[in-house]
Order: C-alpha cells, then sequence, then structure tokens
C-alpha cells in the first residue's frame, strides 16, 4: 500500500508535523528522505530495509556508494542527499562547539566525534585543539591505521599543538570493533602524551574512545 493511501495520522510527513520529529522512528525519518519506494515497496519498506541492512544509521551514514546503492531503489542521488545531510548535521555540532567554552558542551563533543568517527571501518587518531579559554582552535585528525591498531607518534601531535598554540588538547579515537572500553595500549599512549605536552605546557584534558553506539571518557573513567 503506497504512503498516500495511509490514515493521515500515520503518515510520515504528517506525523512529523503533528507530533514533532521525535515521535518517529528510524525508518519513518528516513522514509521522509527517500520520499518515494519502489514497485512493491513503499517509502517506509525500503527505509525499513535499509535500516536493518546497515544495523545503525551511523553505519548507514558511513556507508560506501557502491555498497549504499547495491539496495534496489537506491541511487547516486539518494546517496548524494543523505551525505549532505549528515556533513550539515555534523557542521552544525561543530558551530554549537565553537559558539561556547568547549568543556561546557561535552555532549556536542561526544555527538560530533561519534559522527566523525563512529561507524568508520579502521581507526583514526584525531586531536581536539583549545586556546587558554578552552574554546575551539579546530579538530584535525592525525594519524589513520588498520581494524585493529594505529601508530601515533607524540612528537606529531606536541608538533600540532604548537603549530595551532593550543593551551589544551582532547585526543579521540575509535574502536571499530565497537568495544568502548579502552584497552591498556590506549592507556600507556595517553600517559606517554601527557608526559611529552606537559614538557611544552599543554594538558590534554580527556581522552575519548569512540564506537558508533557509545564514547567513553578516560577522565570520567578515572584513568587520567
Amino acid at each position: 500500500m503506497a504512503i498516500s493511501d495511509w490514515p493521515e495520522g500515520e503518515r510520515p510527513r504528517e506525523k512529523l508535523l503533528d507530533k514533532g520529529p521525535a515521535s518517529l522512528t528510524d525508518a519513518e525519518l528516513l522514509a521522509i528522505f527517500l520520499r518515494t519506494g519502489v514497485t512493491g515497496k513503499s517509502a517506509v519498506d525500503l527505509a525499513r530495509e535499509l535500516r536493518a541492512r546497515y544495523d545503525s544509521l551511523s553505519r548507514l551514514f558511513a556507508a560506501e556508494l557502491d555498497d549504499f546503492c547495491a539496495v534496489s531503489g537506491i541511487g547516486p542521488a539518494k546517496y548524494a542527499q543523505l551525505q549532505a545531510v549528515w556533513e550539515l548535521a555534523r557542521r552544525a555540532l561543530a558551530e554549537r562547539m565553537h559558539e561556547r567554552e568547549v568543556l561546557g558542551s561535552p555532549q556536542a563533543v561526544r555527538d560530533y566525534l561519534r559522527m566523525t568517527l563512529g561507524a568508520l571501518p579502521y581507526e583514526v587518531f584525531t586531536v581536539v585543539l583549545l586556546d587558554a579559554q578552552n574554546r575551539l582552535l579546530g579538530v584535525e585528525e592525525l594519524f589513520r591505521g588498520t581494524l585493529t591498531q594505529t601508530s601515533v607518534y607524540p612528537r606529531e601531535v606536541v608538533k600540532l599543538a604548537l603549530r595551532h598554540n593550543a593551551a589544551g588538547i582532547i585526543l579521540a579515537h575509535n574502536h571499530p570493533s565497537g568495544v568502548a572500553e579502552p584497552s591498556q595500549a590506549d592507556r600507556m599512549l595517553t600517559k606517554q602524551l601527557q608526559d611529552a605536552l606537559a614538557l611544552v605546557d599543554v594538558r590534554v584534558l580527556d581522552h575519548f574512545v569512540v564506537t558508533a553506539g557509545r564514547v567513553c571518557s578516560f577522565a570520567e573513567s578515572g584513568y587520567m
């Protein structure tokens, strides 16, 4: 049955306008984005298939073009639109971090890192650079590794902090395994970076381990 034949209160667009976006399921929100289905499938059916295929929204947005377009009824135009929506959301979160002292909006930092790193199939090490008032100077990906490890060189982190004249930094990396608990190697690396950056009077304020579903803070977990 086409969505236009559904009772008005059950149609995703009308439901959103009446009750707000939070009242919709993931599939209903995706259906509004998709707009139309294909023969034998409504937009909601197609959205449910996409949602099930990728298991999470973050993995859906991180999908490669060829894999995304393997779903019948989905093409490059939809992929481009979806990536544009995701990038706008990332930029909106970056603006929130720029607008205020970063430690005063910790959820924006977590959301930004989870959107940026959470669904990646390889490990990435990122540095959030802050001034003396903990305002955002920039976010830079510094190292990219394999599924299981990445090589992080303390001297490169120190050079990056000095280049931006940063007074403090927040470290972040993802665990493609989906396990957010820091490893022993993660804790050792954090201590090495703290010691190296202390020599140039740069504070390490936190280290986040990011997965698609969770962000673990070293500071909150007592690891630093």
